[in-house]
């Protein structure tokens, strides 16, 4: 377990074992024998490497698929799913991302958008102070 989602996600980091066990301050050596399961890693060891990684813990040494661990996103990130528009404009979000965030049927959201990045959703309360920030500022320039 551990050590296929340590090759994979090392991998994926594109990073040797070399350097891995230079962010761990362990030897090559030590890496090479987490990866083919001579050896396990720590508890504190395991720690260092889900934060290294941005994964949960759990992520790190249960057994996970590789195309799970290859598609994952870093901690406190997420991929929802796609989602359609609908005729009159409108999309749906997934009830996951409204469980995670916290929204409910009628809350305000703000929508964002960068050409060139996309666009963003993001709760009306979380922009309220930068947008009245914004505001002052730019009264105070007329």
């Amino acid at each position: 377990m551990i050590d296929q989602n340590l090759r994979v996600l090392r991998k994926k980091f594109r990073i040797t074992q070399e350097q891995l066990a230079e962010k761990m301050n362990v030897s090559r050596q030590t890496v090479a024998k987490w990866e083919t399961g001579v050896s396990t890693p720590d508890i504190s060891t395991c720690v260092r490497l889900a934060s290294y990684f941005q994964i949960q813990l759990e992520d790190l040494i249960l057994d996970r698929p590789e195309e799970v661990l290859l598609t994952m996103a870093p901690r406190g990130k997420y991929l929802f799913g796609n989602v359609t528009v609908n005729e009159d404009n409108t999309i749906r979000l997934p009830k996951e991302a409204c469980v995670v965030f916290n929204i409910h049927p009628g809350d305000s959201i703000v929508v964002l958008g960068d050409q060139n990045q996309g666009i963003a959703l993001m709760p009306a309360e979380w922009c309220k102070d930068f947008f009245n920030a914004w505001r002052n500022t730019e009264e105070k320039k007329s």
